[in-house]
């Protein structure tokens, strides 16, 4: 029996392309915080603490700071107003546990202050969420079944998945903003010398390669289901 050879996608490239740059990403930020959390600070602050510290210092009072398991899954709740501390920060005593513990607190004092890029990127989650969950459904329907609606469903297909392109973009800024927020607060507190803010510098650029990566890589895939769809967008 003759078997029909496999078809070749040569667009598959484009997600091995995003998964490359998404695992490079994630590599450095692993070594890049696993060097810096094995230097301790000159003030012996826990990240619990420099992250209380910080918040004092931009006029913060109302934002709780709480323990949560994992790895790195420190983040800021604007909902419950809680700054929320990974196993590797929230005890620790090194420059990169500060620095993570003092993004965060940049993210609160976004919130504070009514920062629009973060207020948009909120208003978005839900949209992503379900743009991300609809999108191929509606893609694989729309080329599966050559219909009249088939045009129809790819568009709309694109427009969802564009969404979450648009939710990994306008975190960017968000982002970015958060880490020279908790850079200049950690200057202006005194909590670390300039040698430690210096390697707290790396820690927060490695971190924010992560998110240059995830938006690059969303894009190669929006870009991919462009290639696939093709003039059946148009039919």
């Amino acid at each position: 029996m003759i078997y029909p050879m496999m078809y070749f996608d040569p667009t598959y490239f484009l997600v091995l392309i995003g998964v490359i740059i998404c695992l490079l990403a994630s590599a450095k930020m692993n070594a890049t915080f696993n060097k810096y959390s094995r230097v301790r600070s000159h003030t012996g602050m826990t990240g619990k603490d420099a992250a209380e510290h910080v918040l004092r210092g931009a006029g913060i009072y109302d934002v709780k700071v709480e323990h949560v398991q994992g790895n790195l899954t420190d983040h800021y709740d604007p909902r419950s107003k809680v700054l929320r501390l990974s196993d590797a920060t929230y005890n620790s005593t090194s420059v990169a546990a500060i620095g993570v513990a003092a993004h965060e607190c940049g993210h609160a004092m976004q919130h504070a202050q009514g920062y629009a890029p973060l207020s948009l990127r909120g208003a978005l989650v839900p949209v992503a969420n379900f743009g991300s969950a609809i999108a191929w459904p509606l893609i694989l329907i729309g080329l599966l079944f050559n219909s009249s609606s088939s045009a129809l469903l790819l568009n709309l297909g694109i427009i969802a998945f564009s969404l979450a392109v648009l939710f990994q973009i306008i975190t960017l800024p968000v982002e970015f903003n958060a880490s020279s927020r908790a850079v200049k607060m950690l200057g202006s507190t005194g909590l670390l010398y300039e040698s430690e803010i210096a390697d707290t510098k790396k820690v927060l650029t490695a971190a924010a390669l992560t998110y240059v990566a995830g938006a690059a890589s969303a894009i190669l895939q929006l870009l991919r289901i462009l290639l696939l769809t093709g003039g059946r967008r148009n039919d």
